[in-house]
């Protein structure tokens, strides 16, 4: 049987591709802090990573593949010294935040990256996934796979932001939502089950190399367009320039008072890079309507109005709204 370690396996993502390996019929054990639960079926092994020789836990047994999803570069480098040598197959889930040009539409996995790091140096979120690709492939060379997925969504997101606008949309019903002006934005979406599904592929053929794991460009109007159909929403859509929503305090992209998936112009390449390598590696994509339909069964059962990680609440919304009368 095919013995898989999920460096994790207990959250969003992590969780997900455990459960895959599983239903591939491997035996899986995920390596966590125990404070959610494995997935029936799969192993938990009860561990802080912060810790000190920690995953010796682990490091009992040769491993068929191993899955890593973490963003702290000093955890890598722990795993990587006392599991790489034990690992017929590593898979690293990297991001496409580790590339130093977002300006340019199209680029591959060949375009530059950020410079890495030790790991011990203070790094933020791209340089710390660049530096945990540089180790990997320093250790593992033909041995790892290195995905690098875009913007990952679906039904049990965290962050809050793709589920944004399908469950905005749903909760103002009939009423106005505040859009931003968006001619000439667009969008790259991966949902958390099929890019769950590819890494699996990944690690069952143990393929080497590095991939964009990112969804096809979709303008933003138009994933607009099919959110708002997918809640239903007959209102207004009120929508307002760059400069108007910057001068009302209002954020690009992600975190609290922002509007979800809205970038500045200039960068095409964050949401226009090439996925040829992801389709050719037999990566596949659902229907964005799938997805969007998911998500907002999931926003209906965590509460419209709940608070949010990313996106305005309505209050502030209508009070945008009102300024822009």
């Amino acid at each position: 049987m095919t013995e898989v370690l999920i460096l994790g396996g207990t959250g969003w993502l992590s969780g997900r591709i455990a459960r895959r390996w599983r239903d591939a019929g491997a035996a899986v054990t995920c390596f966590a802090r125990g404070i959610r639960p494995a997935p029936d079926g799969t192993r938990l092994v009860a561990g802080d990573r912060t810790a000190p020789g920690a995953l010796s836990a682990v490091a009992d047994r040769e491993w068929d593949a191993v899955v890593d999803v973490t963003s702290e570069a000093a955890w890598a480098a722990s795993a990587l010294a006392t599991l790489g040598e034990r690992a017929r197959h590593w898979t690293d889930i990297s991001s496409v935040s580790v590339y130093a040009d977002d300006h340019l539409a199209g680029a591959d996995e060949t375009a530059a990256t950020v410079p890495s790091g030790s790991p011990g140096d203070d790094l933020d979120y791209p340089r710390a996934k660049a530096t945990i690709e540089s180790a990997v492939r320093a250790q593992l060379g033909d041995r790892a796979a290195i995905i690098r997925p875009g913007l990952i969504v679906g039904p049990g997101d965290t962050s809050d932001r793709f589920g944004y606008w399908v469950s905005r949309f749903a909760l103002a019903a009939d009423q106005p939502v505040l859009v931003p002006e968006a001619r000439g934005l667009g969008a790259s979406v991966i949902d958390v089950d099929d890019l769950a599904a590819f890494v699996v592929g990944v690690g069952r053929t143990a393929w080497a190399g590095t991939v964009n794991a990112i969804g096809d460009p979709i303008a933003l109007d138009e994933l607009l367009a099919q959110a708002r159909g997918v809640a239903g929403h007959t209102g207004p859509l009120v929508a307002a320039p760059d400069a108007w929503l910057r001068a009302h305090e209002v954020e690009y992209w992600a975190g609290p008072r922002s509007l979800p998936l809205w970038l500045p112009r200039d960068l095409v390449g964050f949401w226009g890079r090439s996925n040829l390598r992801y389709r050719e590696r037999g990566g596949t994509f659902r229907p964005l309507e799938d997805t969007l339909r998911r998500t907002l069964d999931d926003e209906r059962v965590r509460g419209l109005d709940r608070r949010r990680r990313a996106g305005l609440s309505r209050d502030d919304e209508l009070a945008l709204l009102r300024e822009r009368d």
